[in-house]
């Protein structure tokens, strides 16, 4: 296979440029790494530049086509405010959202890093939100209560009148308390936000750590690209608290095979799951709208995985309303 040297710069006012890899490097984000391994904050700002070779990597590895044709013109918002861990990836992340949209016709793409852009007239252009590694209180602001309360309300109100909203990785480790260590596990701080999500972050594997995934509902549209098929991946693996995620609120898409996790693995989980249920990726109904989410998404090499970033754009179509999909509860 071919590699095709391009790479993407992300600005601070969240647009984004394609150019030939010769090109001199630009500067639109507080660093453009200039060939060094991804940081996540430079001289306190949220760095908005993917790393060149993951971006060319990426390119190479999304899907070439979309699962559905749009049923109309289709614009999605990827949302890129954390507020509390700041991963690495989340530049990476919008690239790869946006590479997909572009390259299969699937949706038109705007980045954005401000939560300001999360209000009733601005998202009434949009179809789907994308949380990008979202953390703790993304969407408030420290000063104002009334500016988070109108922030809030439409995110909730834009997906339950029949939009859609999609989440990867940290979009799950937000609004709960911060863990305070190994004596009591989080809480969840907004419930209409947790039960929409589908549950909140209480502990993880920390990276690289190996689990075997189980494809949970083969016949979704939305895991067509495992055709089934367990697989191994190395990530940093989300557990979610015992309260917060319920078979009974999500239809679950995959999941950890934790059978085959070590003793030694397994000890290691802070305010162990008496279930063993460790879901992965699910759908569910909120309202009129459609969300979806992936634990997965930690390390930049997982955006480079042409089945695992099929799911995504499967289930990106599905909040979109343009993929029919089964998303009654896993447990009735």
């Amino acid at each position: 296979m071919k590699l095709r040297r391009i790479w993407v710069g992300i600005g601070l006012a969240g647009g984004m440029g394609v150019a030939a890899a010769q090109a001199p490097m630009p500067t639109p984000g507080p660093n453009p790494y200039n060939g060094s391994r991804p940081q996540a904050v430079v001289n306190g700002v949220q760095v908005q530049t993917p790393y060149r070779e993951d971006v060319v990597a990426m390119e190479d590895g999304i899907p070439t086509t979309a699962p559905a044709k749009p049923l109309k013109p289709r614009k999605l918002l990827v949302l890129c405010r954390a507020t509390g861990f700041i991963h690495s990836a989340i530049p990476l992340a919008a690239a790869t959202v946006k590479a997909m949209g572009d390259r299969t016709g699937a949706y038109q793409t705007t980045i954005t890093y401000d939560a300001a852009d999360i209000n009733t007239a601005n998202l009434a252009q949009y179809d789907a939100i994308f949380l990008d590694n979202t953390t703790l209180n993304f969407l408030d602001d420290a000063k104002d209560s009334a500016v988070t309360a109108a922030r809030r309300q439409a995110l909730l109100d834009f997906v339950r009148g029949g939009k859609g909203l999609a989440g990867i990785h940290a979009a799950g480790d937000s609004y709960h308390t911060p863990k305070p260590g190994a004596t009591s596990v989080p809480t969840g701080t907004w419930p209409e936000f947790n039960q929409m999500i589908g549950g909140w972050f209480k502990y993880h594997w920390g990276y690289p750590q190996e689990v075997t995934v189980k494809i949970d509902d083969p016949s979704s549209p939305i895991t067509a690209a495992f055709h089934g098929q367990e697989f191994t991946i190395h990530d940093e693996i989300y557990t979610f608290a015992q309260d917060s995620f319920s078979r009974k609120n999500v239809h679950v898409l995959m999941s950890i095979d934790y059978s085959k996790m070590s003793d030694a693995d397994k000890a290691k989980e802070e305010f162990k799951r008496t279930d063993g249920d460790y879901a992965l990726s699910w759908i569910r109904r909120e309202g009129k709208g459609r969300v979806f989410y992936q634990a997965l998404g930690h390390s930049e090499h997982v955006y480079a995985m042409t089945p695992m970033m099929a799911e995504v754009l499967a289930g990106i179509q599905y909040a979109l309303g343009d993929l029919k999909a089964d998303d009654r509860p896993s447990v009735k």
